[in-house]
C-alpha cells in the first residue's frame, strides 16, 4: 500500500493552483494523494479574492479553523507537502496531534512565529529573496533541515523546475523512511 500524502494549498486555494498538477503527476506513483484547498479548510470567504483579504482572514481565525478541520479529516499517519499558509496549518495541526510522518513546508514564512516544534521529519524550502523566510537562528533552534533556493522569491514553488527539484527531494526522503 502506498503511503498517504496530503498536499495543502497556498493562500489562494484551488482557483490559482494549476501548478499543483506538476507535483501530483511527479508523486502519484509513490503516494496516495489528497489535495486540500486551505481556503476551504479555513472557511475563508473568497468574495474579496485579494491577497490582503485572504491573508487577514487566515490570521484572524482561519488558520485555527483549518487546523480543526484538518484534524477531523485526517486520522492516520500521513506525509504532508504544504505551500505557504498550508505549511503553517500543517505545523499547528501536528502540534495538536495530526499524525505527521514527514512535513515538507514550502515558502511557509509564518513558521517564523512558531516557538514549538512538532514531531516528525521536517524540511523547509524557501526562496533566497523571500524577505519573510525564517532566519538561521530559528532553523537552528528548531533543529529543522532547510534549503534556500537561490535567486528565488516567495512563489518559486509554482515553477516547473522547482517543483521537479522538490518532488525529487521528497522521493529521496521517503525512500529512506520506508
Amino acid at each position: 500500500m502506498k503511503p498517504r500524502l496530503i498536499i495543502l494549498s497556498d493562500l489562494w486555494g484551488k482557483e490559482k493552483s494549476d501548478w499543483v498538477s506538476v507535483y501530483v503527476e511527479l508523486l502519484k506513483d509513490k503516494f496516495e494523494i489528497q489535495y486540500y484547498d486551505c481556503c476551504k479548510l479555513g472557511e475563508i470567504d473568497k468574495t474579496d479574492y485579494t491577497e490582503d483579504s485572504l491573508h487577514s482572514q487566515f490570521v484572524n481565525g482561519g488558520i485555527e479553523k483549518a487546523v480543526e478541520n484538518l484534524l477531523k479529516a485526517e486520522k492516520n499517519e500521513i506525509d504532508v507537502l504544504a505551500f505557504s499558509i498550508g505549511g503553517t496549518i500543517a505545523w499547528k495541526a501536528a502540534l495538536k496531534g495530526l499524525n505527521v510522518r514527514s512535513l515538507f513546508a514550502v515558502s511557509s514564512t509564518r513558521l517564523r512565529y512558531e516557538g514549538e516544534t512538532p514531531n516528525g521529519s521536517i524540511k523547509g524550502y524557501y526562496g533566497e529573496n523571500d524577505t519573510n523566510k525564517p532566519n538561521n537562528d530559528w532553523f537552528e533552534k528548531h533543529s529543522i533541515d532547510f534549503e534556500i533556493i537561490k535567486n528565488q522569491e516567495h512563489d518559486f514553488y509554482t515553477e516547473i523546475d522547482c517543483a521537479t527539484f522538490i518532488c525529487n527531494e521528497i522521493l529521496k526522503k521517503i525512500h529512506t523512511i520506508c
